[in-house]
């Protein structure tokens, strides 16, 4: 069993690696950022309905259901557009330090969704976190639109956690990513459609775009989702957290050691950056310790 937990626990890492390579990807496919999100959704659910078709799983869920994965699909989509756009607007960087605010929107959230107390610590936290992204937006003024749709990809990836939270205790995770993939691409298709999008030339790839996107939708999106959930069976959510955590750092020294000049900020980014990603791995502690007393 100790031999799983470490096994398990390296394999934790490897995920949160490659999800700290997703913004990499995002930053060298040459595509618009809809586009982008498009192909990822659009081969991440054809390998998901493989990968449930081989599994023989049933698929039938309550109409209710039904529809919480159909929003839940909207909200991812709009969350990868929000994040990807960022990054060409601005860089990996900027994008994975704000990006890390996402649990913090999430304790926010969650007292509404789950009718629970706002807790006085995450009120706390949250101010901090408020500090650090004081100090980016100070530092690097030129960004600020990077800025705020990181944020906003920050949000809509906490509002997706919740609500996916509820389905992923009663659902077969393969099935959830199934519906939500679908519906993501199937309303992102009804925009491109309308807005005249589908051209020869939105279908005319390039063999490096080709080749990033596959790995994106397989690797860091179908692959990644599916042994992040094996591995939990293994280790206590707080350590899955915790480790989550070290993927905007992953990330900014990914695109610094690849990007180079491209991702070299101000000190007092990185300052604020270490400020956000400790206060959330402060957070994390103190929920841990606070469960551990009760």
């Amino acid at each position: 069993m100790q031999n799983d937990n470490l096994k398990s626990y390296l394999h934790l890492h490897v995920i949160v690696f490659i999800w700290g390579f997703t913004a990499i990807l995002g930053k060298l496919i040459s595509l618009e950022a809809l586009d982008l999100v498009w192909y990822r959704m659009l081969f991440a659910s054809a390998i998901m309905t493989i990968v449930v078709m081989l599994s023989k799983e049933k698929i039938k869920v309550p109409f209710n259901v039904l529809i919480g994965f159909i929003v839940s699909g909207i909200i991812i989509a709009a969350h990868w557009l929000t994040f990807y756009q960022a990054i060409k607007v601005s860089n990996v960087s900027i994008t994975l330090a704000c990006l890390s605010t996402g649990a913090f929107f999430a304790s926010i959230l969650e007292p509404i969704f789950y009718k629970r107390k706002v807790i006085w610590y995450e009120l706390l936290f949250g101010l901090i976190v408020v500090v650090g992204l004081g100090i980016i937006f100070k530092v690097e003024t030129k960004y600020a639109t990077g800025i705020y749709l990181a944020i906003t990809s920050a949000f809509l990836s906490a509002l997706f956690s919740v609500i996916n939270g509820k389905y992923a205790k009663e659902y077969n995770p393969n099935i959830i990513s199934l519906y939500e993939l679908s519906s993501g691409v199937f309303f992102l298709s009804i925009y491109l459609f309308f807005a005249g999008s589908f051209t020869p030339a939105f279908f005319t790839l390039s063999s490096k775009d080709l080749i990033w996107l596959f790995l994106l939708s397989s690797i860091c999106t179908a692959y990644a989702f599916s042994a992040s959930v094996k591995v939990m069976k293994f280790l206590s959510p707080f350590t899955v957290m915790l480790t989550i955590n070290l993927e905007p750092i992953y990330g900014i020294i990914l695109a610094l050691l690849i990007f180079k000049d491209g991702e070299e900020m101000s000190p007092l980014f990185y300052i604020g950056a270490l400020l956000i990603l400790a206060t959330v791995i402060a957070n994390g502690i103190v929920k841990s310790y606070k469960k551990s007393n009760n």
